[in-house]
């Protein structure tokens, strides 16, 4: 197997990296991330100028087109200043394009994808529960009863990032009671957040701040049958095949943060002195980089791996859990050895490695938590299940 980026893909990332490098510079980044009550527009303009959301939505829908690799590649780029705040461009990116485009009739897909594409339309998930956490299925209350309109929604969801701006939500909801097994029975709706009954309250966080969480209460939402995605009742069987995908975008993001760690720790080894000589001396901070460096080449290929089988058509639900788990602890290690290197600058808000530690630390709670990957890897092996 060749680990070598494609010709094309490694343009692509010259061209992003370039960029990224002219627009998106870390103190700016600092600046939007600080600022809790308001969202970054201007960084989403931004993206819409470069054609960014048009990045994997097929030429024929007007956008860019581009494979699973080059969209890691520009959700590594991306994280590698904005930390978390990449996530701006990716929830539109998987709650719209990777959904409507995997899974939406043609005619949805001709309404909605070209004006994500234009960036003109802001998408949000909404699947998590008050009470669930990881345990969406297990939780879920929201309810999609059907009338002879469509169908009416009830409930409330938590920790749907940028619903509060989003245009659309991507709504999870119990459309069956009767089922054998809890995976049945739940339908994917696609809600605009301008429907009455739809109430959004963002909620103060740690991490990506300026980018927004909410909860979003539904109180008799009507929906259309032309709003629904996918097949009635049978959502999560949807929903499989753009998990990976899920996945490995958060390695990316992780990868792109352990390359802005590892450059900045590298840089204020070079020029700060302690005890009469430059902290790039000392062993102990040179053995943290060097684990940096060691973890951040597994990530890296065991990211092309995985991407590599999801472009060959693969399973690898095992593999990508693995990814996602070992990227997220190592970004986050990273991280906190970063403000170790740093010290007292390292905890402070006019660096990026707070930031980068508090964004991070999401990751091994969402979009599931490393618990339950370990979990998932363990039954993958043949062990019984646990939970």
């Amino acid at each position: 197997m060749d680990f070598q980026l494609a010709e094309e893909h490694q343009a692509f990332q010259d061209t992003v990296r370039k960029w990224v490098a002219a627009e998106i510079p870390k103190d700016w980044a600092r600046e939007l991330e600080a600022d809790e009550h308001n969202y970054p527009f201007d960084l989403w303009d931004k993206f819409t100028e470069a054609g960014f959301h048009g990045v994997g939505i097929p030429e024929e829908y007007g956008g860019q087109g581009g494979d699973i690799i080059t969209q890691m590649i520009i959700a590594r780029e991306l994280a590698r200043p904005l930390g978390g705040l990449a996530w701006i461009w990716g929830i539109t990116s998987f709650a719209g394009s990777k959904s409507i485009g995997v899974y939406g009739t043609e005619e949805q897909k001709k309404e909605f994808l070209p004006r994500i594409a234009e960036g003109k339309l802001k998408a949000a998930i909404a699947f998590t529960e008050p009470g669930g956490g990881t345990d969406v299925l297990g939780a879920l209350r929201t309810q999609g009863v059907p009338d002879d309109k469509g169908w009416v929604l009830n409930g409330e969801k938590i920790w749907s990032s940028s619903a509060h701006v989003a245009d659309y939500l991507l709504v999870l909801a119990r459309t069956k009671k009767d089922v054998e097994k809890r995976h049945q029975g739940v339908s994917l709706f696609w809600v605009p957040t301008d429907q009455e009954g739809v109430t959004v309250t963002p909620l103060p966080k740690l991490g990506m701040r300026s980018m927004g969480s909410c909860t979003v209460h539904f109180e008799n939402v009507r929906v259309t049958e032309d709003q629904v995605l996918g097949e009635p009742n049978n959502a999560w069987y949807t929903l499989l095949p753009t998990l990976n995908n899920e996945r490995l975008m958060v390695a990316a993001f992780c990868l792109g943060v352990m390359d802005g760690i590892q450059e900045d720790a590298l840089e204020y080894m070079k020029q700060r002195k302690a005890f009469g000589k430059y902290i790039g001396e000392f062993q102990s901070l040179q053995h943290y980089v060097a684990d940096m460096a060691s973890w951040r080449y597994s990530i890296e290929l065991m990211m092309h791996h995985c991407a590599w089988m999801m472009t060959e058509g693969k399973p690898c639900y095992q593999e990508s859990t693995m990814l996602k788990l070992l990227a997220s602890e190592y970004c986050n290690k990273a991280a906190d050895m970063g403000i170790q290197i740093l010290g007292g600058m390292g905890y402070s808000a006019e660096t990026d490695m707070q930031r980068y530690w508090r964004d991070s630390r999401l990751w091994r709670i969402g979009p599931i938590t490393n618990e339950m990957c370990r979990n998932a890897i363990a039954e993958s092996l043949g062990l019984p299940r646990s939970f």
